[in-house]
């Protein structure tokens, strides 16, 4: 699944964006490549403003529906983009990194955003189905 090992990647180093794409590179749903583009989408694109779970996960969707590539549906594209962003918000009511992690810091800033990773996983998992293999 794809929420175990984003979960593993999150807790042994990887950023909430890179542990996100690396598990779905573990999967078979996106080229490895779409790890370095990951790197700059952690702590709110290094902001404080998007989540970085949430970001990585439209990637992954980008890749998988996106202009030239398998599916090459842009229109789809976006709505699944905008169905993943509407899912998280209903189970954690915004998207912005600063606000979901606000009061917390160092190790407990970590153990309080897997839950955003693995909220991000699970959805990202529905809407793709994870049968979709690149």
């Amino acid at each position: 699944m794809i929420k175990d090992k984003a979960l593993e990647y999150f807790k042994n180093g990887y950023s909430c964006s890179e542990s996100v794409v690396q598990a779905c590179i573990d999967e078979g749903i996106c080229s490895e490549e779409l790890l370095p583009c990951a790197t700059t989408f952690s702590a709110g694109m290094s902001s404080g403003c998007a989540c970085g779970a949430v970001s990585a996960a439209q990637m992954v969707l980008g890749y998988v529906y996106g202009r030239n590539n398998r599916y090459n549906n842009q229109v789809f594209a976006r709505e699944k983009a905008a169905e993943l962003v509407e899912k998280f918000r209903k189970e954690n009511k915004v998207t912005c990194c600063r606000i979901l992690s606000s009061g917390y810091e160092g190790s407990a800033k970590k153990e309080h955003c897997s839950k955003f990773v693995a909220d991000v996983c699970s959805i990202l998992e529905d809407l793709i189905k994870v049968e979709v293999k690149c």
